[in-house]
């Protein structure tokens, strides 16, 4: 169910002063500034999607500023990605500009500082996204920050028109729907992002990001086939196996270490849908490669503290 705030609650001359608060509510501390307070009017929409929070914003002319004090002050550690639906918007963040119409995206990282431009009335769609989801290196993101993601080409067309439709349908979700559709949204982004990080990568070190990332992305896609193991991801990536264990090694971590983790993950994912309650747990431990029972539940005790059983149970509780 969505939360609806709108200044036409208000009267006139209370109305941007409540508007400043609301946003800031509802996303991170921001600033927020017009040149015509009087005449200011504002619409949000949003509603959580499991951990994603979603809003759709509508506005006549402002500006909003994340500063470092305000960030000193309250930093929950977001990505955020802005869906253009209507209007223009110029977002700028780490010495880049990136000018939205309808259609377009941009990511940007409430741990630093930017500014939102918007200088007509408009329409957005906001995801806040915890960066612990993401499983892409957090610098390689900080170099496509405030770049345009185009919503007519690669991914982002396919991404574009979804999340169009999840605008105007964000009083129709419930909670058990929107556990499932948050994890689905960030599966797309993260592709989205891994395909965008791949186009820009011009450095040696940069190149070396963009395959560790297309690896990542292929093991994510693969990670319900039992024989995914190095030697079929490097032969994948017409690497060597030396090289992916050192590609990993430089993350600190091992290939086979990093697919235990992802589909541990995925297991503990389905196993808190509510629309898989009734599901047996060995279905969803070999539906993401784990074909002996007894040692999935093993592995999952020893990274969540719980069995699985016990850990669904203590979910569904809640």
């Amino acid at each position: 169910m969505s939360t609806l705030i709108a200044t036409a609650d208000r009267p006139a001359r209370e109305r941007f002063e409540f508007w400043r608060s609301s946003v800031s509510d509802m996303f991170v501390p921001l600033r927020t500034e017009t040149s015509r307070p009087d005449r200011f009017e504002g619409r949000m929409r949003g509603c959580e999607l499991g951990a994603l929070k979603v809003a759709e914003v509508a506005a006549t002319p402002h500006v909003v500023r994340r500063t470092g004090s305000l960030i000193a002050r309250s930093d929950p550690g977001h990505y955020k990605l802005g869906v253009q639906l209507s209007g223009y918007c110029l977002l700028t963040q780490d010495g880049r500009e990136a000018a939205l119409v309808p259609g377009d995206f941009t990511i940007y990282d409430t741990t630093r500082p930017y500014t939102l431009a918007f200088d007509d009335s408009y329409r957005q769609l906001v995801l806040m996204v915890p960066r612990r989801l993401l499983h892409l290196p957090e610098e390689a993101i900080a170099g496509i920050t405030a770049t345009r993601i185009s919503g007519r080409q690669g991914v982002g067309a396919l991404l574009s028109p979804f999340l169009v439709q999840l605008a105007r349908h964000l009083d129709d979700l419930d909670d058990q729907g929107g556990v499932r559709l948050g994890d689905n949204i960030v599966d797309l982004l993260v592709t989205l992002l891994a395909e965008r990080l791949d186009v820009t990568a011009p450095t040696p070190d940069a190149a070396r990001r963009a395959l560790l990332i297309r690896v990542r992305a292929y093991i994510e896609r693969h990670l319900d086939d039992p024989d995914l193991c190095p030697d079929s991801i490097a032969a994948a990536h017409f690497v060597s196996s030396r090289h992916l264990y050192k590609l990993f090694h430089e993350e600190g971590t091992t290939v086979s270490m990093w697919i235990k983790q992802r589909r541990l993950e995925h297991c503990r994912r389905d196993l808190r849908d509510p629309l898989q309650l009734n599901r047996p747990v060995s279905a969803i431990a070999a539906r993401w490669g784990f074909v002996d029972a007894a040692h999935f539940s093993r592995l999952f005790k020893a990274a969540y503290g719980a069995s699985p059983r016990e850990y669904r149970v203590t979910i569904t509780a809640e």
